[in-house]
């Protein structure tokens, strides 16, 4: 399967897991792909790949880089702001400077990225943001992820809105934990909570490479919401059409995840 007409694709945090994958998802379709992270040079992992592709060095965090990106590029079909880092722990055990790391990531590095480039896309383009079934369902000890990726989903719903009209769409993809370099970024301030999000990245059988696949298919159906994974689907409708078990649920495993601590 191939694009009768190759097209110019940026992907934020693809040096490794599901920002690499999708970047080979892309480069498999014939697709020119730009594959960013906050690397000086290239890994050794994306200097492998095969397809037309070039790395550059993109903080997401910083506005000199996307204004750098933008003079280097003209004009782009496909944006897909993967870029992402995970902080667990209550409310009490997540500090300030943790919360404002990862709204800088996870929720400003989005917004940057789609202020930079959402003008430049033209019709039949699209815009994909990595964001996680977290953003979605809302499990105990997970504050600061869940509201950074819950904002990422409101975010491309509201491009989604904002742009299909001109036939650019907005897909957010909301899988459950799966094997990726996301332990990696853990901020190491509360290390029950880690070690248990590290224990689930670990035991699942999804991996980037799944996710990638799965998710291609809902970004080439321009799908506004992608739920790639079983689990994450039926958490998501558990909680739209059963909300009082839902509910109920989630207070029962926030009661025994405190008794664990």
């Amino acid at each position: 399967m191939s694009t009768s007409t190759p097209r110019r694709v940026l992907v934020t945090g693809a040096a490794s897991g599901l920002g690499l994958a999708i970047s080979r998802e892309f480069l498999a379709l014939g697709d020119e792909v730009i594959l960013t992270d906050i690397h000086a040079q290239a890994p050794p992992e994306v200097a492998e790949l095969a397809g037309r592709w070039t790395y550059r060095r993109l903080d997401v965090t910083s506005d000199a880089d996307w204004l750098a990106t933008a003079a280097e590029i003209d004009s782009l079909d496909v944006l897909v702001n993967n870029a992402g880092i995970a902080v667990g722990g209550p409310i009490g055990t997540t500090s300030m400077q943790a919360w404002q790391r990862i709204v800088d990531i996870n929720l400003l590095g989005v917004v940057r990225g789609c202020r930079t480039f959402a003008d430049r896309i033209p019709r039949g383009g699209r815009i994909v943001i990595t964001a996680s079934a977290a953003g979605l369902v809302h499990a105990p000890q997970m504050s600061a992820y869940n509201a950074t990726k819950a904002a990422a989903v409101a975010l491309g719903e509201t491009l989604d809105a904002e742009l299909r009209h001109r036939g650019v769409s907005t897909s957010v993809i909301c899988p459950q934990f799966f094997q990726s370099g996301l332990a990696d970024s853990l901020s190491g301030e509360d290390a029950k909570s880690d070690e248990m999000a590290r224990k689930l990245l670990a035991r699942t059988h999804l991996t980037s490479e799944i996710i990638a696949r799965r998710s291609m298919k809902g970004i080439e159906a321009r799908r506004t919401v992608i739920t790639p994974d079983a689990f994450a689907t039926f958490a998501w409708y558990s909680k739209r059409f059963t909300r009082i078990p839902f509910m109920a649920s989630t207070r029962l495993i926030g009661r025994f995840a405190a008794r664990g601590r």
